[in-house]
């Protein structure tokens, strides 16, 4: 992949200076990347006289964490979106099958801008900027904001900040660019105390009991992953029924934190269809991104996921067998 020019920029900003009416869309099951930069960017361009609307495949509504980062109104629910769209932005979106129910917007649209950071994508849109190497898609959202003269206020420096602080692991991956950014958004009215605080901190009491009864359960196998090591947990749809989704995807921060284990993996069982499993990997040194691929996923070298039916244990082999072929980094 090659990273995007300042070409690429240029000719996304342009676009969407011209744009008098534009649909944003997110993947399914939202984070803050993906919500906060679809905000972030909605905002400005509702402020130059755009009708907005921002949208995901599912669930029916935004994570409770995400909500108040919408300052305008903007989420709009996928039924309640017009039948075509003037302009179609695809935010951290690598495929349109990450789209969920709304990927068939794609092919009818007549413009569609792809503003992704996933070394899976699959450049389905008409102009993009894409870049593995920005560390979250709201970097990039950044520079075109940038490029369009957008004055930052606290909404969309809000917005842009929670994407990358949570894309980041809190600035652990941030290059020196993206620090100058960070401060750029402070200056502009971020306060980052409160934003990890509401996004990345808080969790009601049902998630202890929750995380406690994963855990009793998590399993490591230190010659898996070519000797460098697999731990994996399940949630299953009734243990998770006291918690919010929030809360089953942070399971996976906290499995990831193994020493040694280079690659952490927690299955999520869909209550809708109990049959499937959504899957959470992270790794050191070995790519991920590869593994989700064999599963029709896809997502980083380090951090990626995908949808796997079967019984767990069935999936959990899946998984340790993909390992075995996945390129190291």
């Amino acid at each position: 992949m090659t990273p995007t020019s300042a070409q690429d920029i240029r000719d996304a900003a342009a676009l969407l200076a011209a744009a008098v009416d534009v649909t944003i869309l997110g993947h399914v099951r939202p984070d803050a990347d993906a919500l906060g930069s679809a905000l972030a960017l909605g905002r400005a361009l509702r402020q130059r006289g755009a009708a907005v609307r921002v949208s995901f495949g599912e669930p029916d509504e935004a994570p409770e964490t995400l909500r108040w980062l919408d300052e305008d109104g903007l989420l709009t629910h996928p039924d309640d979106l017009p039948d075509a769209d003037g302009l179609l932005v695809c935010v951290d979106t690598p495929t349109p099958k990450r789209l969920g129910r709304l990927a068939g917007r794609v092919e009818p649209a007549g413009a569609v801008l792809v503003i992704d950071h996933h070394a899976t994508n699959t450049f389905y849109g008409t102009c993009h900027v894409v870049d593995e190497s920005a560390e979250a898609s709201a970097v990039l959202v950044f520079r075109i904001l940038d490029a369009m003269g957008v004055e930052l206020d606290e909404p969309i420096a809000r917005g842009i900040y929670a994407g990358i602080v949570t894309d980041t692991s809190g600035f652990r991956r941030a290059s020196p660019e993206t620090h100058r950014m960070a401060a750029r958004l402070l200056e502009a009215g971020a306060d980052p105390e409160v934003i990890v605080r509401r996004i990345v901190d808080e969790r009601p009491f049902t998630w202890l009991p929750m995380l406690s009864s994963v855990l009793r359960e998590a399993r490591l196998e230190p010659d898996a992953a070519q000797g460098r090591g697999f731990v994996h947990a399940v949630v299953s749809a009734d243990t998770a029924r006291t918690v919010r989704g929030e809360e089953v995807e942070s399971v996976i921060d906290v499995v990831r934190s193994v020493r040694e284990a280079a690659v952490a993996a927690v299955l999520k069982q869909d209550p809708a269809h109990l049959g499937q499993w959504q899957i959470s990997l992270r790794s050191i040194g070995i790519d991920v991104s590869a593994v989700a691929a064999e599963f029709g996923g896809g997502g980083h070298r380090q951090a990626a996921g995908c949808t796997i039916a079967g019984s767990a244990p069935d999936v959990i082999a899946g998984l340790r067998e993909a390992l075995e072929r996945a390129p190291l980094l």
